[in-house]
């Protein structure tokens, strides 16, 4: 079966995945860009961006795990627009004509509606269904392949709590939010699931990854 994959998500020291309030000007809220600066910087980001330059070090390395392997994707209703996005039916996501994601990808939503299909072989499904159901859905459309979850903090949180997720990359940042979508909340003894390692990089981010056990 193919694995519940999470890459890249990054939260502050004090757990926070995202700031407040997000807005059309603001997505990470009052976070601005600072959860994801050391991505920034990376070799492979700037790859992706066609930009020169970058980092080649451990957090490039690590950032680079990202998309291999990876068959569909399901992110929450707030990874994929601002709030009210689904009462503007021109809305197709912040990337442009060509998302990033070039394969099946479903939104968690409560407004579901019709799949808007991309260019680059990115199309949009909406669905307001529970993390397995959806699981199950985006499994059969990955064809094999590995599904990865592209946040944010709650929509993580709820599939971490139904005990679906294979694979968790965290990127933790040193800065303190304060406020926002925290990640861990409710999930007390999560790391008993879970083979964790950590390193630290120069860039002041500490990688944090859990595999479950087998």
């Amino acid at each position: 079966m193919s694995l519940t994959r999470v890459h890249n998500f990054a939260i502050s020291l004090d757990g926070f995945g995202t700031g407040e309030p997000q807005s059309l000007e603001e997505p990470f809220g009052h976070a601005g860009e600072r959860l994801h600066e050391w991505m920034f910087a990376t070799r492979w980001w700037n790859e992706n961006v066609g930009e020169p330059g970058g980092t080649t070090g451990v957090d490039d390395a690590i950032a680079r795990r990202h998309q291999p392997g990876i068959g569909a994707e399901i992110m929450g209703a707030n990874k994929f627009g601002p709030p009210g996005w689904h009462e503007d039916p021109e809305w197709k996501g912040w990337w442009g004509e060509n998302p990033p994601f070039h394969s099946p990808t479903f939104v968690m939503t409560h407004h579901a509606r019709e799949p808007i299909e991309m260019q680059g072989g990115t199309t949009f499904y909406f669905r307001d269904a529970s993390p397995a159901e959806v699981l199950e859905e985006a499994r059969a459309a990955a064809d094999g392949q590995d599904v990865r979850l592209g946040g944010g903090a709650t929509m993580i949180r709820d599939f971490l709590k139904a005990g679906l997720v294979d694979h968790l990359h965290v990127a933790v940042v040193p800065i303190v939010l304060g406020r926002g979508a925290r990640l861990w909340d409710g999930l007390e003894g999560l790391e008993a699931d879970y083979d964790i390692e950590s390193v630290s990089t120069p860039s002041g981010v500490t990688h944090v990854t859990l595999t479950r056990k087998r």
